[in-house]
């Protein structure tokens, strides 16, 4: 456990790395089963057209320009400051095992030349309800040369919640993707989103009981945002939408950071966006200072992370798998 009462990614990176680790973000041309129509259409209210991603590739640059592009970048930076540092390839945008398994055969094949260094692990976004044994068979491959993450979205551990914002997905969807992962040694990053409709502060407690149980190494959290082109920029001009400022959200995320298991890594604890793109909230604190809020609510409790846990145990910590 840190000095800031909770387990953080950075350092957490170059200890494990042995060098400053950086993520370069790819878009692999992916799109959803809630957009595509195989279950929905528009995609989850707060995703806007990048998916949550770039949207590089439909600026018109490919995946092996995205990636030389994301490594030159790294490197200058790591000229300047002087040192070795290592990389992740991060295919981020939209379900990336939503593909046939020779697509993301062909896909990861852009960044092997790469592996070992300076690309360290290779992160790959999905959903739990798209993830076939035949991309698992893939990923698993790829551990044999690299540490492979996938990263998923639960958001909420409600699936009326779920269905409300159009993940049209389940908890137990979500629950037999991390363990399905874990058993074959690939590190699962659980996403999360507090003050999502309908969900509240209990909400908040629920999502993190479940990351704590599941066979999850990692964490991403944040508060709900209003993103432009997004249906949820609808229910927030309609005022349907209440959102989180940065006290309420530091309260919400101690409880949900007491309830995480101890061992398990926070990559993010709150979210940004572009100002181009962010309607809502517009906070005045930055990231450090969510950071520094959050150290001093869990001090002033006297908790830290896993204070509050009740899982006995976590699939991912008791198959071998790592991180």
């Amino acid at each position: 456990m840190t000095d800031l009462r909770f387990r953080t990614l950075g350092r957490g990176l170059e200890d494990h790395f042995g060098a400053p680790t950086y993520r370069v973000a790819l878009d692999a041309g992916s799109t959803c089963p809630n957009r595509d129509g195989e279950k929905g259409f528009g995609g989850c209210v707060y995703c806007d057209v990048e998916g949550s991603g770039t949207g590089a590739l439909r600026t018109g640059s490919d995946l092996e320009e995205q990636l030389k592009l994301g490594l030159g970048r790294v490197s200058r930076r790591q000229q300047h400051d002087g040192g070795a540092h290592g990389v992740i390839a991060y295919f981020q945008s939209y379900s990336n095992t939503y593909v046939e398994a020779a697509r993301l055969r062909e896909v990861l094949e852009i960044v092997k030349p790469h592996l070992g260094s300076p690309v360290v692990a290779v992160s790959v976004a999905t959903r739990p309800d798209t993830l076939p044994e035949e991309c698992l068979d893939v990923l698993e491959e790829l551990t044999e040369h690299v540490e492979v993450w996938l990263e998923l979205g639960l958001e909420a551990a409600c699936d009326e919640v779920l269905t409300k914002i159009g993940r049209l997905h389940t908890v137990d969807e979500f629950r037999e993707a991390t363990e399905r992962a874990a058993e074959r040694g690939i590190g699962v990053v659980g996403h999360a989103i507090l003050g999502l409709p309908g969900d509240g502060r209990e909400g908040a407690r629920r999502t993190a009981d479940v990351l704590a149980e599941c066979g999850v190494w990692g964490v991403k959290v944040h508060h709900l945002m209003v993103l432009r082109r997004t249906i949820l920029e609808g229910w927030w001009r309609q005022g349907d939408v209440e959102l989180l400022e940065p006290e309420r959200y530091v309260d919400w995320l101690a409880d949900f950071v007491e309830r995480l298991h101890p061992e398990q890594v926070l990559h993010r604890v709150t979210g940004e966006s572009p100002p181009e793109k962010l309607l809502a909230p517009l906070w005045d604190v930055s990231k450090n200072a969510v950071r520094a809020m959050l150290t001093r609510t869990l001090e002033e409790r006297d908790t830290r992370q896993g204070s509050r846990c009740g899982a006995a145990t976590n699939p991912f910590f008791t198959t071998g798998a790592r991180a």
